[in-house]
């Protein structure tokens, strides 16, 4: 399966466009990866949301505007992409356009997304609702910011949980095999076992 790779806004959010079977798919829309979609000529189909922290829905808008795509998203996720003042209830100075989700994704050992079938595992301490979109035929995991390459996601933010977080990562990502590569919201790639190995949070 082809994905390619955008990196955008000023926390340098990645974003992951994966070419599926039957159509393409976006997960998670920072800043600027609407106009990278329309320079590349990309006809989306669907937006997936790996969880509703602003860096990562910055374009989500602009996104279903421009392409009327389906947009999917855990409950938890619900108020942070349709309350415009959600940001602002807690002391931070962002303001988003409202956006209604078409559908909502819960943990499942099988999901079928535009024809690519992903395990979907519910990993919060970072941000409540937080989801990683794992690929068996790959051995590829789209990890948000749950697990990075060499640390994990913050949790001191709003619904923050350290040992969440650490039991997620410990209990549902690290069984998936240490081969498996984790394409993370922030900074490089890495590998399950790279972090089992190294990480100073997980290891």
């Amino acid at each position: 399966m082809r994905y390619e790779t955008y990196c955008g806004g000023i926390f340098e959010t990645n974003c992951y466009l994966w070419h599926a079977p039957d159509g393409a798919i976006l997960f998670d829309a920072p800043d600027g990866c609407c106009e990278w979609l329309q320079r590349n000529r990309v006809e989306l189909k669907l937006l997936l949301l790996t969880h509703g922290h602003i860096d990562h829905i910055a374009d989500l808008a602009k996104i279903k505007e421009t392409f009327a795509c389906h947009v999917g998203c855990h409950p938890e996720t619900l108020p942070m992409i349709s309350d415009p003042n959600f940001f602002r209830h807690y002391g931070f100075g962002f303001d988003i356009k409202a956006v209604q989700p078409d559908f909502f994704i819960d943990e499942t050992a099988e999901g079928d997304f535009l024809g690519a079938e992903f395990q979907v595992f519910e990993v919060p301490g970072h941000c409540p609702g937080s989801l990683c979109f794992f690929y068996p035929a790959e051995k590829v995991l789209i990890g948000g910011d749950v697990l990075f390459a060499g640390g994990v996601g913050r949790w001191d933010l709003p619904g923050g949980d350290s040992g969440l977080l650490f039991r997620g990562i410990k209990s549902k990502l690290f069984p998936l095999g240490n081969e498996v590569t984790v394409l993370p919201g922030h900074g490089p790639p890495t590998t399950i076992g790279e972090e089992r190995a190294t990480n100073p949070f997980v290891s």
